[in-house]
C-alpha cells in the first residue's frame, strides 16, 4: 500500500503546472419539463471528468468547471440533456420525463457505467422501488425484482434470513449463496443483512454474467449482490432532515387443518384398538380438555420503526455528509421471539484540493434477537386433548397418550430463554487523487468488527423437567471476529476520434480472524441468575467447554478494459487472479478471465429510418468465475479425541479424525451469456431478454475411500454440474396522460440445473430425516440438485383379492397403504425408489403495477413461482403413523369398514407407512400478493407549509393473499435454513414460522 502512495505523491508532484485550464463558476435551476416543479437531486456532470454535484431541494445546483466544459444532466425518469457551458454563468434546464431503461446509470465491480454501454447482465433496483415495501432486511425487498434471481424466505420469524439464488446453485459442499458488496467492501457471502437500514440504501445491483462477476473472481460463481448507500446531495449548506415513520400490525396467517377434538379421539382410540392396546380416551369425549395452543401461544403483533436522517453540503459543496439514525422493534408472532435494532450510519465526502478527495462509509448496529422457545412446528405434534395445567395450577409436563414427558409450549415460552445480542462495525475510508482529468487513483481500506453473544437458558422449573428430577441446563456462546480489506485501483479514460477506453487495474488485500467460545452447563436447581453464572450447574459431568479458532487471507490482482468505436461497437476484457490461504501450496492461486462485447445495433445507418425501435443492443459474454468452497483449514488433516487403555488403565488421547488432502482446489464455473435489449415507441416499452449456460467442475464432494485408510471419505474435487435458463425483464409506461400515469414492470426467469459428473458414481444420498433415513433426497447424474425420492403411493388395499395378488412378503392389512414394488421382489424398500420432484421452479416470476393520479400513488407487486415442489415433512406424523399425533382434517375421510373405497390409510396402518413416498411430495407452485401500497403526497407548497420540502402519508400491506395447493398453507419455506444441510436440501417444510399479513401505516417527512 506505501508503493501506491509513493506513487500518488509523484504524480501529485508531476502534474503541478498547467495541467488543468482556468474554472468558471456556473449555477441553474433544474425544473421538470412536465409540471415545471424544481426537481432535487439531479446529477451534474461536467463531461468526461467525475466533477459534479446534485442539485438542492429547490432543484438549484452551483459547480465549478473548466472552461469550454459540457454540463450533462441526469436524473432516473428522465432524460440526459447536455449543454455547453461557453460564455454562460447561468444554465437553467428543464428535464423531460423518460422511461428510457438504457440511460440509467448502474453500479457496476469498481466504478459505474451506463446501462446502454454494459456489455454484461446487471439488475438495478434503484431506492424508489426499495421504499415500497418497509422493510428491515433489503433480501426480503429483491424478492420477484430482478430476473435471473431466486429468493425464498427461510420462515417468518423476525429477523430471518432468505435463501439467494443467482441463475441456480453452483457446488453441492459449498455455499450457493451471492456474494455481498456494501458501499465497495467485500462482506462475504454470509454477512448478516439485519445490520443494515434499508432507508439508507440508495440502489442494489445484481452481478449475474461472467463478464460482470469475473472481476470478483473466486468469490462471484454465484452472483454478486452491490449495495451502495447514499451520499449528501448539495444543498449550499442547508441541513436536509428527513423523518420516516411506520407501525405495523402482524395478523396471524391461516393455519393447516386439523380433526377437532372428537374426530382426533376416534382416530387415537381406533388406533389403539388396531393395534390391540389399552384405549388412551376411554370416557366420553365431553370430559377431555379442548386446547388450542396456535391460540395460546400466536398474537397480533406490533412493528415500530423510525428513521431520521441529516443530509447536505458545506456552502462551497466541498463537503458531502449524510447521517442516519434508525430504530426498528418487531414482537414476533410466537412469544417470546422477536428483534430490536438500532443502526447508526455515517456517509462524508469531501473535497481537498480540485486533485484530492476523501470520505469514509460508517455503520455501527446494536442487535438484540428474541430467538423464540417455541417452534411452530412443535405445535402441529400437540393433541388439543393434552392439558395444559395440573388440577393444582401448575404447568403440565406429562403425556398420558405416550407415557413420556410433554415439552409443555405454554410453560416454555414463560419460563425459558433463548437470545442474541450482536454489536457490528462496518466502515471503509478511502483516499482518490486525480493527477488529470484522465487518471485516478484509489485507495481504501475496510474493516469490520462483530461481537456476537448467544444465550441460553432452559428453567429448572420446566414441567418436563420436574418429572424427571432433570434441573434446567444453560449455554453462553461468544463470538469475536475482526476483518479488513484493503484495495487500491488506479483507472484510466479518454476519448480520441471514435475511440473511447477505460482500463482499470487494481490489487485487493483481505484478512479474516474469528474467535469462538462457548460453554453449557446441566442440573441447575435455580432459574435466580439464569445463564449469568454457569458454576451453579450441578452436574459437572455433563458440563462442555469448546472453543474455536478460523483465520484465512486473500491476495487478489484484478484489470478490467472497456473499449468503445463509435459508440456501436463494445468490447470488455477482464481478468483476476485470486490467491487463498485455504489452499495448500501449488493450488493457492487461479486466474479468473472474461471477455464480452456488445452491438448498439440501433446506433447503425440501416436502422434510422426504424423509428418504432428507440434503443436496440446484443450482447454477449463468456468467461470463468470461481468459489473456494470450502472451510479454512479443510486440506488438512483433523484431530479427534479418543481413547485407550494402556497397562489396565483408560487414557485419553488423539487420532485422526479425518484425512488430509493438499491437492483441493477451486471450484471453477464456465459461464455463456446471450443477450438483447430494446427498448421501443418513443421509450415507452423496454425489454431484455437472454439466455445462458454455466458449467461448474472440480465439484467438491465428500468421496468413499477404502476402509484400509482408516477413513470412510475423503473430500475431493470430482464431478460437475450445469445450470441454463433464460431471463425476461420487461417494463412499460401504459399510459402517461396529464395527471394520470401507469407503468408495469414484468420479470420472469428459468433455470434448468442438472448434475453432469459425480466422479464415477450415479447419484449420493442426502439423509435430511433420521427416522426416514436415506433414500428420500439425493442427487443423482442427469437431474437437479436436489431430487426428492421415494416409492409411489398408490393409495390403499381395498379388497382381499388386491392383497392375495400383491406379492407382499408382509401379507398387507385391509385399508393399509399401497405401494410401487418396482422391483417386484416383494419388499419396499430404497430399492423401489422413484424421482418425486425437486424444489427447483420451471418459472420465477413478478409483476409490479404503478398507478399515479395527481397526488396519490397506488402499486402493487405479486410475485411467485411455478413448476416446484415441496417435501412436506409433517406427512409422516400428521398424516401416516400413530394417533399419538394430531392428523390432517382430511383424515376423517380415511379407510375404514363403512369407508372401503378410500385412498387414506386406515387408523393403524402405520407401520409400513413411514416410508418416503410420493404423498409426502406436494405442489410449491404459488402466486402471492407481496406488497400493495397506497401513497398520497401533501401539496405542502399549496396549505403554505414553505418549511416543508416534501411529506407522504401511506399505507401498504405485505403477504395479502396467497394462491397455493400446499397442505401447510405457504409453500415458500426452508426447514434446513440457507447454509450447512440447507445449501443443497431446499424445498422442505417442516411447518416453519410462518409469514404474517402485514399492515403499515407510514409518514415521510423532508425539510
Amino acid at each position: 500500500m506505501s508503493g501506491l502512495f509513493v506513487l500518488v505523491s509523484f504524480l501529485a508532484n508531476a502534474s503541478e503546472g498547467n495541467l488543468y485550464q482556468a474554472e468558471v463558476s456556473v449555477s441553474g435551476l433544474v425544473t421538470s419539463g412536465e409540471d415545471g416543479s424544481e426537481l432535487p437531486g439531479v446529477t451534474v456532470l461536467e463531461k468526461g471528468t467525475t466533477n459534479g454535484t446534485i442539485t438542492d431541494m429547490n432543484g438549484k445546483y452551483t459547480l465549478q468547471v473548466s472552461e469550454g466544459a459540457t454540463l450533462v444532466f441526469t436524473s432516473i425518469g428522465f432524460l440526459e440533456q447536455e449543454q455547453t457551458v461557453g460564455s454562460q454563468s447561468v444554465i437553467d434546464v428543464q428535464m423531460q420525463t423518460d422511461v428510457k431503461e438504457l440511460e440509467t446509470v448502474v453500479v457496476i465491480g469498481y466504478g459505474t457505467s451506463k446501462k446502454s454501454d454494459l456489455t454484461g447482465s446487471v439488475a438495478s433496483i434503484d431506492n424508489e422501488a426499495l421504499q415500497k415495501i418497509p422493510s428491515s432486511r433489503v433480501d426480503q425487498v429483491l424478492q420477484g425484482r430482478a430476473a435471473g434471481v431466486q429468493i425464498t424466505s427461510v420462515s417468518g420469524a423476525p429477523g430471518a434470513g432468505t435463501v439467494i439464488r443467482v441463475r441456480g446453485g453452483n457446488s453441492i459442499e459449498g455455499s450457493n449463496q451471492p456474494l455481498w458488496v456494501i458501499d465497495g467492501i467485500i462482506v462475504g457471502q454470509d454477512f448478516n443483512l439485519n445490520n443494515l437500514n434499508t432507508n439508507d440504501i440508495r440502489s442494489i445491483e445484481v452481478l449475474k454474467d461472467a463478464s460482470s462477476i469475473a472481476i470478483y473472481g473466486s468469490r462471484g460463481a454465484n452472483g454478486v449482490v452491490l449495495v451502495t448507500t447514499k451520499s449528501g446531495m448539495a444543498t449550499g449548506g442547508k441541513p436536509q432532515v428527513s423523518v420516516g415513520l411506520y407501525t405495523s400490525t402482524q395478523l396471524v396467517p391461516e393455519r393447516p387443518a386439523f380433526l377437532n377434538k372428537e374426530e382426533q379421539i376416534e382416530y387415537t382410540n381406533e388406533d389403539a384398538a388396531y393395534r390391540g392396546v389399552a384405549l388412551p380416551f376411554p370416557d366420553d369425549p365431553s370430559t377431555y380438555e379442548d386446547n388450542d395452543y396456535f391460540n395460546m401461544l400466536l398474537d397480533p403483533s406490533p412493528i415500530y420503526n423510525a428513521d431520521v436522517s441529516i443530509s447536505g453540503s458545506s456552502e462551497n459543496g466541498n463537503v458531502n455528509y449524510y447521517n442516519s439514525l434508525n430504530y426498528f422493534n418487531q414482537d414476533g408472532l410466537i412469544k417470546n421471539s422477536g428483534i430490536e435494532k438500532f443502526i447508526f450510519r455515517s456517509n462524508l465526502d469531501i473535497k481537498l484540493t480540485d486533485r484530492w478527495k476523501t470520505g469514509f462509509r460508517m455503520n455501527f448496529s446494536r442487535i438484540k434477537q428474541d430467538n423464540g422457545t417455541v417452534g411452530y412446528g412443535g405445535l402441529l405434534n400437540i393433541l388439543p386433548t393434552q392439558p395444559v395445567y395440573n388440577d393444582d395450577g401448575t404447568y403440565n409436563g406429562w403425556n398420558e397418550v405416550i407415557g413420556a414427558p410433554f415439552s409443555n409450549p405454554v410453560a416454555n415460552a414463560e419460563l425459558n430463554t433463548n437470545e442474541t445480542q450482536i454489536n457490528n462495525v462496518l466502515a471503509t475510508a478511502y483516499l482518490e487523487f486525480k493527477p488529470t482529468p484522465k487518471w485516478m487513483i484509489r485507495s481504501t481500506f475496510s474493516p469490520e468488527i462483530d461481537n456476537t453473544k448467544r444465550n441460553r437458558f432452559n428453567s429448572s422449573q420446566s414441567p418436563d423437567r420436574l418429572v424427571v428430577n432433570q434441573g434446567g441446563d444453560a449455554e453462553v456462546r461468544a463470538t469475536t471476529s475482526i476483518g479488513w480489506n484493503n484495495e487500491n485501483t488506479i483507472q484510466y479514460s479518454t476519448e480520441f476520434g471514435d475511440h473511447s477506453i477505460t482500463g482499470l487495474v487494481g490489487a485487493s488485500f483481505q484478512h479474516f480472524q474469528a474467535e469462538s467460545v462457548s460453554a453449557e452447563a446441566y442440573g441447575f436447581t435455580s432459574d435466580a441468575v439464569g445463564y449469568n453464572s454457569l458454576g451453579l450447574g450441578s452436574d459437572p459431568t455433563r458440563n462442555i467447554v469448546n472453543s474455536s479458532f478460523d483465520e484465512f487471507s486473500i491476495v487478489s490482482f484484478f484489470g478490467r478494459l472497456n473499449y468503445s468505436f463509435r459508440d456501436k461497437y463494445l468490447l470488455t476484457l477482464v481478468a483476476r487472479t485470486d490467491g487463498s490461504s485455504r489452499f495448500a501450496e501449488g493450488n493457492k492461486y487461479e486466474l479468473y478471465p472474461s471477455v464480452a462485447g456488445a452491438w448498439k445495433v440501433s446506433n447503425e445507418p440501416f436502422m434510422q429510418d426504424v423509428t418504432f425501435i428507440n434503443n436496440l443492443k446484443l450482447r454477449a459474454s463468456y468467461g470463468r468465475s470461481g468459489s473456494q468452497g470450502i472451510e479454512s483449514y479443510r486440506t488438512l488433516a483433523l484431530l479427534t479425541e479418543a481413547s485407550t487403555t494402556y497397562g489396565g488403565v483408560q487414557n485419553p488421547g488423539l487420532t485422526l479424525g479425518r484425512p488430509a488432502n493438499p491437492a483441493l482446489q477451486w471450484e471453477t464455473t464456465d459461464q455463456l451469456d446471450l443477450a438483447v435489449e430494446t427498448s421501443m415507441f418513443n421509450n415507452r416499452v423496454f425489454a431484455e431478454f437472454g439466455f445462458y449456460r454455466k458449467e461448474t467442475n472440480d465439484l467438491l464432494l465428500e468421496v468413499v475411500v477404502p476402509r484400509q485408510t482408516g477413513f470412510s471419505s475423503q473430500l475431493q474435487n470430482i464431478g460437475s454440474l450445469e445450470n441454463k435458463g433464460w431471463e425476461f425483464l420487461l417494463k412499460t409506461t401504459n399510459v402517461s396522460h396529464g395527471d394520470f400515469d401507469w407503468g408495469s414492470t414484468l420479470t420472469l426467469s428459468s433455470n434448468k440445473n442438472k448434475v453432469l459428473d459425480l466422479g464415477g458414481q450415479e447419484f449420493i444420498d442426502v439423509v435430511i430425516d433420521e427416522i426416514l433415513g436415506s433414500g428420500n433426497t439425493r442427487i443423482i447424474v442427469g437431474e437437479p440438485v436436489p431430487v426428492f425420492t421415494g416409492v409411489k403411493y398408490l393409495g390403499t388395499y381395498k379388497t382381499q383379492e388386491e392383497i392375495d395378488n400383491s406379492g407382499m412378503n408382509v401379507i398387507p392389512e385391509l385399508g393399509s397403504s399401497k405401494f410401487q414394488d418396482l422391483n417386484g421382489d416383494g419388499n419396499i424398500t430404497n430399492e423401489d425408489n422413484i424421482v418425486l420432484g425437486s424444489p427447483q421452479p420451471d418459472l420465477v416470476f413478478g409483476l409490479e403495477n404503478s398507478i399515479t393520479y395527481k397526488n396519490f400513488n397506488l402499486s402493487f407487486f405479486f410475485q411467485g413461482t411455478y413448476g416446484n415442489e415441496v417435501y412436506n415433512l409433517r406427512m409422516r406424523p400428521n398424516y401416516f403413523t400413530r394417533g399419538e399425533n394430531p392428523k390432517f382434517a382430511e383424515i376423517a375421510d380415511r379407510w375404514t369398514p363403512q369407508n372401503p373405497t378410500s385412498d387414506i390409510p386406515r387408523a393403524g396402518a402405520a407401520s409400513e407407512s413411514t416410508n418416503s413416498n410420493s404423498e409426502m411430495v406436494e405442489d410449491g407452485s404459488h402466486i402471492r400478493l407481496k406488497t400493495l401500497r397506497l401513497t398520497y403526497n401533501l401539496p405542502t407548497n399549496q396549505w403554505g407549509w414553505n418549511n416543508i420540502d416534501r411529506m407522504s402519508v401511506y399505507f401498504s400491506g405485505t403477504n395479502l393473499w396467497l394462491l397455493s395447493d400446499f397442505r401447510l398453507i405457504d409453500p415458500e419455506t426452508s426447514n434446513f435454513g440457507n447454509s450447512g444441510l440447507g445449501n443443497i436440501a431446499q424445498g422442505y417444510s417442516s411447518g416453519e414460522y410462518p409469514n404474517a399479513k402485514v399492515l403499515t401505516l407510514g409518514l415521510n417527512l423532508t425539510f
